[in-house]
């Protein structure tokens, strides 16, 4: 059984040979939603170190980790880290953007020194050779890798969080549910306290499902901010990775470090001259004063639960409350044929580009190589399969499959959003991150009726933003979602800020599992 009270690390001095030791004890570090900024400010005060602060978390995990199954691999390098990191800031007083910050990175993405295995057997002994081109972002602006997270194998799953390598993930306010997929290692390890920041990856869901199940801020955001160089691919012209985090502020600090242009991901040369000094500037609890927010009923009319409708109803109207002006509804001419036939089954050339540049062995080339290895889930398999034979665009009408700037369909698609956006003078546009509640883990197939997050963001490339909405029957969160336009993460930081503050609606999961 784990604890029922948060993990606590405390520091005693031994007395030697008798000697009465008369030193105060330091107070136990309370890790339950620490955020950056607490983080940095105990750090200023001498409240507490990096290295104690690991050490805590790395406590956090053992005793909390065993029923949610978040965690696939510790940083056998975490302690020493934080102490080059402590030793640092007593010589230069300055602490980095993201100094003794604790993450947890998605399974996926590759890390020095740790298995990278995508959830998948074919990669259960990779250990990269260099870390991502975001993994040294973060690094150098001071976070600390505490862990791997488990994810849905080869993150092939919207609906639930299952791999070979990691087994079954459950959402921690409520053992019985499912965390999303793909990334839910990650969302239930965050939304439990046994790390600060979470890194996850979108395809056409998992960062925001996750976060929306666990009650956490995710940012899935313009395609071609941030590079995806050194991550195994799901479909390339689709994914994202982003932050995902217990508030907004903390998401728009990791966002903040890892945005920019990257030469091996040359979709990243559309954000040049996109990215302005600071993002955490627009961090503004009044930001929705004056705003103007549409909302889009297409995504859930006839289509939805009716305690998430009745939660959505309630946040159209705190947002009103707390300034904005609620456009309801709005309409996309042609929405529903303009989001179809968007998808391309890319899987097989993208991940066998990443088996040869990364992996480097003769006998884990191909597609046929990862099958010939196995699977231990159904599910994935069955994906495996489909893929041996799929490509292209999955619907009939036979347009190339090119990335969000040159793809035609998806240029029409986003330009439909975005000339609605501007002859309305919207913000945002606004609609449940999913319009049914987690699904039960014995279930999730039966369960699953759709998420909204596959429908607009992947395909048009704007960034969509996901923020605790509230509290659904059987403890179970839901997310309310930000669609913005083309690199406008400062809109959407203000908007979801504000909101976030507004309601303060993220819970903490009770350890009572």
């Amino acid at each position: 059984m784990f604890k029922k009270f948060a993990p606590v690390l405390i520091l005693s001095v031994v007395c030697l040979f008798g000697c009465k030791d008369t030193t105060t004890q330091p107070q136990p570090i309370a890790l339950e939603e620490l955020t950056i900024a607490n983080i940095h400010e105990a750090y200023k005060n001498g409240t507490y170190t990096s290295e104690a602060l690991i050490r805590a978390y790395l406590e956090a995990i053992d005793s909390l980790n065993a029923n949610i199954n978040a965690i696939t691999t510790i940083n056998q390098n975490a302690i020493a880290q934080a102490q080059a990191l402590d030793e640092e800031y007593k010589k230069t007083k300055v602490l980095r953007p993201l100094h003794g910050i604790p993450m947890i990175v998605k399974d996926n993405i590759n890390t020095i020194g740790l298995p990278t295995t995508a959830g998948a057997l074919a990669l259960k002994d990779f250990i990269p050779e260099d870390d991502a081109f975001i993994i040294k972002q973060l690094k150098d602006a001071g976070a600390i890798i505490l862990a791997k997270s488990n994810m849905a194998e080869w993150a092939f799953s919207a609906m639930h969080t299952k791999s070979s390598t990691g087994g079954t993930t459950r959402n921690p306010y409520n053992l019985d549910y499912v965390p999303a997929g793909s990334s839910g290692g990650t969302a239930a390890a965050i939304a439990s306290n046994i790390g600060v920041i979470g890194l996850g990856t979108d395809t056409g869901n998992s960062i925001r499902g996750p976060s929306s199940h666990c009650a956490l801020v995710g940012f899935r955001t313009t395609l071609g901010l941030i590079s995806r160089e050194g991550i195994a691919p799901l479909f390339l012209r689709n994914d994202v990775v982003g932050p995902m985090c217990r508030t907004v502020e903390d998401a728009t600090r990791v966002m903040e470090v890892m945005a920019g242009y990257d030469i091996d991901d040359p979709i990243t040369k559309n954000s040049q001259g996109q990215i302005p000094d600071n993002y955490t500037q627009f961090l503004d609890e009044n930001g929705l004063k004056g705003a103007r927010i549409g909302v889009l009923r297409e995504l859930s009319d006839n289509n939805i639960d009716s305690d998430i409708e009745a939660l959505f109803n309630t946040a159209l109207t705190d947002l009103s409350a707390l300034g904005a002006t609620v456009i309801d509804p709005v309409v996309i001419p042609d929405f529903k044929s303009l989001s179809q036939d968007q998808w391309c089954a890319k899987f097989r050339e993208d991940i066998e580009a990443y088996l040869a540049r990364y992996v480097k062995r003769d006998t884990m080339k191909t597609l046929e190589d990862i099958i010939r290895v196995g699977t231990t889930a159904e599910f994935s398999s069955k994906r495996l399969s489909q893929y041996t034979t799929a490509s292209g665009r999955w619907g009939n009408s036979g347009a190339e499959c090119l990335d969000a700037y040159h793809d035609q369909r998806r240029i029409a698609f986003r330009e439909a959003i975005e000339q609605v956006m501007d002859s309305l003078e919207l913000d945002a546009i606004v609609y449940p991150t999913w319009n049914y509640k987690p699904a039960r883990i014995d279930r999730f197939e039966e369960d699953y009726k759709g998420d909204n997050n596959q429908i607009i963001a992947p395909h048009t490339g704007q960034p969509a933003f996901t923020v605790p909405m509230g509290v659904s029957p059987g403890n179970l969160p839901v997310g309310l979602q930000f669609l913005g336009r083309m690199f406008d993460e400062p809109t959407l930081i203000t908007l979801a800020y504000a909101y976030e503050q507004g309601t303060k609606h993220r819970t903490t999961p009770a350890k009572t599992y």
